[in-house]
């Protein structure tokens, strides 16, 4: 499509679901709806998931009003709820990882004192 011709949010959030459904790359999935840029879909996927298919369907031209420095339509932040539930999950996988790499550390550890005995 020529540049200046917007997508509809129809368009946009079938182009996503069917890129997420056969798992193709964004050159792939521009190539397939002959969108010219594959950027655009990297910028509609990111919208997607932080907003849902309904964000796909506000219509995002020009600058962000300096006032509220958000862009127009959309959602301000996450749920305080949600944001704290994934700061817990986050220093979960943390502690998580560094339990692995300790416990790496020691496997290695023994398998060298062990090639040293021998």
């Amino acid at each position: 499509m020529p540049k200046g011709i917007p997508f509809s949010g129809e368009f946009k959030q079938k182009v996503i679901e069917d890129m997420r459904a056969d798992r193709l790359a964004y050159r792939e999935t521009a190539r397939k709806f002959g969108i010219p840029n594959h950027e655009i879909i990297r910028k509609w996927e990111r919208i997607y998931l932080e907003e849902g298919p309904e964000g796909l369907f506000i219509e995002r031209r020009g600058r962000a009003s300096a006032d509220n420095g958000t862009r127009k339509g959309r959602k301000p932040n996450l749920d305080k709820k949600v944001e704290e539930d994934l700061i817990a999950e986050n220093q979960r996988l943390r502690a998580e990882i560094d339990y692995i790499k300790k416990l790496n550390a020691l496997v290695t550890e023994r398998v060298q004192r062990e090639k040293k005995h021998k």
